[in-house]
């Protein structure tokens, strides 16, 4: 029996793992020795470690605008992708509230700022017209009803 193919059984009967890879043996194991009974404290320590503290390395180290999609969108990804196999690894479901709160968290330190062409205010022209325009018909449409009152059919 070759060392790895031991490594992997003993493994497996000291830890349920999620995945029966090699990474998640490893991870497992690791939170076996490190976290005995306590999976959501391994499973904290290994997202900052492998995940959250390379993606916020990375994003603080880049000289890129952080709202162009284009220059994060790998980093993102490889982020979303790290979060997955750990919680897959660990056999915990994913995505549920724990991750959303992660994503959340990251959005509201990086990406706050960023506008949304969908839901981004329209030019200041566009709103001083369509503010004025009411403003404007109210006195108009006050001296009509005025004037029809006046003089009953409107005739003089």
């Amino acid at each position: 029996m070759t060392s790895l193919a031991f490594i992997w059984a003993v493994l497996s009967v000291v830890y349920a793992c999620g995945k029966n890879t090699t990474t998640c043996m490893l991870y497992c194991g690791f939170c076996d020795d490190n976290f005995p009974g306590k999976k959501m404290e391994c499973l904290s320590f290994l997202l900052d470690h492998y995940c959250l503290n390379p993606f916020t390395t990375a994003m603080n180290n880049s000289d890129a605008d952080w709202c162009d999609w284009g220059h994060v969108s790998g980093l993102y990804s490889t982020l979303s992708l790290c979060t997955e196999e750990k919680y897959d690894c660990l056999g915990i479901p994913w995505p549920n509230p724990e991750v959303e709160e992660i994503f959340l968290n990251i959005h509201s330190d990086y990406f706050w700022d960023c506008p949304s062409e969908e839901l981004s205010d329209p030019p200041p022209p566009i709103v001083f017209a369509l503010v004025i325009t009411p403003i404007c018909l109210i006195p108009v449409m006050v001296s009509l009803v005025v004037f029809k009152t006046k003089n009953g059919d409107g005739s003089p």
